[in-house]
């Protein structure tokens, strides 16, 4: 007997659909499976109630210190986002501090004080890429996390490949579920997890900001990684900012070559309670050695840049000319050399300032 109608093979919209439908018949069900068998099916719940304290009662609370989870910037209920311009490294960065965070190490100059359990939240990386990228990871640390302390969900190992939509009740519910003990959650990346709402509208991220400061209220600190926009900041509502204990964003230096692989410098664009070296830009830059263990080579962004502008000078560039050629403003290059001049560092060609 031959069969006419072909499969049907659905699409991710039509998967997001029926698992949205089946989570909310199995929600409604436990809703009223916990219900008094006196109650009326369609019973309103009770008004909630928000909670009011006094400033006699609120400095009055036995209330735990917050925690250094990832010195400097990451602290227990923290709540950061990293961008960057697709392909320039924020997957690699996420997984490094993922690591560092689960052993108790290091990673670009950032030392966990001890071991934290982290939920890493993949939303398009093939798991073959992603054992590959941890177990370089693995090689090239000088600590180990134990079994358990990095956790990962990520989609080749769902059923048909779905995961859930962050931007949705279900969805959260669903990474709420699998949390377990873990301090940190990587939620990497946004535009791969959240599914429904406008980018650009701060009423699309109000669910994502909701869901955050739930985890926050629960100790737990979340990671969002995301692309950065044609202007170079975070891509959409600047809303998203707005709850946010830090923003780091990560750019191509613009001497940038793509046989460089993983070379970037690293920009706090927002960071509460942190000041000084403890922000200043650095550039990060992966390579690997001729056995193929791979290491993080790192320096402060100001003093290559004020060698450089050094440099330039004495080939007998213009201000102007530095300026432009650092992408800085013509300023910085005049008040710069002025200084360098005085103390002695810069000795200007004949005929120049």
């Amino acid at each position: 007997m031959s069969v006419n109608n072909p499969i049907h093979l659905k699409t991710n919209a039509e998967l997001d659909r029926d698992s949205a439908r089946d989570l909310d018949i199995v929600s409604r069900a436990l809703k009223r499976n916990g219900r008094n068998s006196n109650a009326s099916e369609n019973s309103p719940e009770p008004p909630r109630i928000p909670v009011v304290c006094d400033a006699h009662k609120l400095l009055s609370m036995d209330l735990p210190e917050r925690e250094i989870l990832l010195s400097p910037w990451l602290q227990s209920q923290s709540l950061v986002m990293i961008h960057a311009w697709r392909g320039v490294g924020k997957t690699h960065v996420a997984l490094g501090l993922s690591y560092a965070l689960a052993s108790g190490g290091e990673f670009l100059g950032w030392r966990a004080p001890s071991a934290s359990p982290v939920l890493y939240v993949d939303g398009e990386m093939p798991v073959s890429a992603l054992k590959d990228r941890v177990a370089r990871i693995v090689a090239a640390s000088d600590t180990e996390a134990a079994p358990g302390a990095l956790r990962f969900l990520t989609p080749d190992l769902q059923p048909f490949g779905y995961m859930p939509n962050l931007s949705t009740s279900e969805g959260q519910e669903a990474i709420d579920a699998v949390i377990g003990d873990s301090k940190v959650i990587i939620v990497d990346n946004l535009s791969s997890l959240v599914r429904t709402g406008k980018e650009n509208e701060a009423e699309g991220w109000q669910p994502i900001a909701d869901w955050g400061l739930r985890m926050r209220a629960s100790g737990r600190s979340v990671v969002f990684v995301h692309h950065s926009g044609k202007g170079g900041t975070q891509r959409g509502t600047s809303k998203r900012e707005d709850l946010l204990d830090a923003v780091i964003a990560l750019k191509r230096p613009l001497d940038y070559d793509a046989s460089q692989g993983a070379r970037f410098e690293v920009h706090f664009e927002k960071a509460r309670a942190l000041h000084g070296q403890e922000v200043n830009p650095v550039e990060a830059w992966l390579q690997t050695d001729p056995d193929g263990k791979q290491a993080w080579t790192l320096r402060d962004c100001e003093t290559h840049r004020h060698k450089k502008m050094i440099e330039l000078a004495q080939d007998g560039l213009s201000q102007a000319d530095i300026a432009r050629e650092l992408g800085i403003h013509r300023s910085n290059v005049l008040r710069f050399l002025r200084k360098a001049k005085a103390d002695g560092s810069y000795n200007p060609p004949k005929g120049k300032p």
